[in-house]
């Protein structure tokens, strides 16, 4: 089962190319910071604007650099089914754990397209896949009862789960395997999410703030809730200054300032506001993240 603090990780750029050795530094930072995984290459860090070449580089980095001390989820959503079995492909050539694969975006297929896209992925390569469903960016939802269905085929083991309705997490426990993994896509939610039986999080907030969120979910493991309430209390304003402008602007700004890595992102994501700036600041500051 996969769980605890899962960053979404950013993707690096300098000069318009993946920066490796940023890439590759900001992973040693999450698993010396003790994140519990890693998803490369997903849509914070900006997949749609990379070439399949590229995007294969990403996990192929990301896996060399984790070098085994925790799981790598690639990335691997398509609107095209095809083409998501191709980017499946490549994450496990690339060694990846597991594949995150996103909802087909845009063109809606209905619960059964969504069932069968996902049972075609998952006999087409022998690749673990955690579904990702985020209606408010795709069009779609991916319902409890169609969650239900791919949790009994075999290559579906999880998803990450960002409809931000927490009543779904003990309709897909009393559905699902117990080894089932369920994770939060949304950081402001988490903890509820969790408290609801939960696993973890995708998060965002974990590329800034590792260590913090790595110890929130250490801590609801342990049952100790006092101790989750307050890390997320000092972490809840960073959690929407990320947010404050389209991702990962934000995101990659705050990094700038405290782990080398440039606030470059790809079009049409637009650099960080002065506005903005002043946000993310604020909020690290709150949360300890500036050093």
């Amino acid at each position: 089962m996969f769980q605890g603090s899962i960053p979404a990780l950013i993707t690096p750029f300098r000069n318009g190319k993946i920066d490796d050795a940023a890439l590759q530094r900001l992973v040693d930072r999450q698993v010396a910071a003790g994140s519990h995984g890693l998803v490369p290459a997903g849509t914070t860090g900006e997949s749609p604007t990379l070439e399949d070449d590229e995007h294969a580089r990403v996990i192929a980095l990301t896996v060399e650099a984790a070098a085994g001390r925790v799981p790598v989820i690639a990335g691997c959503g398509a609107a095209s089914t095809a083409h998501a079995i191709h980017l499946m492909q490549q994450a496990k050539a690339a060694r990846a754990d597991a594949a995150l694969v996103v909802t087909p975006y845009y063109n809606r297929p209905s619960q059964e397209g969504m069932f069968q896209h996902y049972k075609t992925l998952s006999e087409a390569v022998d690749l673990p896949i955690v579904a990702y469903n985020v209606p408010a960016r795709t069009g779609v939802d991916l319902s409890p009862e169609t969650v239900i269905r791919l949790a009994a085929l075999p290559g579906v083991v999880g998803i990450k789960d960002a409809s931000r309705d927490l009543g779904r997490v003990p309709r897909h426990r009393a559905g699902c395997p117990a080894s089932f993994s369920l994770l939060s896509g949304d950081d402001d939610t988490m903890l509820g999410f969790n408290a609801m039986g939960g696993n973890g999080c995708i998060s965002v907030t974990a590329n800034v703030a590792p260590g913090p969120c790595a110890a929130l979910h250490d801590a609801c493991r342990a049952g100790d809730y006092a101790t989750a309430r307050a890390i997320n209390d000092a972490l809840a304003d960073l959690h929407r200054a990320l947010f404050c402008e389209p991702s990962p602007a934000a995101t990659k700004f705050a990094l700038s300032l405290i782990a080398d890595i440039s606030p470059e992102a790809r079009s049409p994501i637009m650099p960080l506001s002065e506005a903005g700036q002043a946000v993310v600041r604020d909020a690290m500051a709150k949360a300890g993240a500036l050093g």
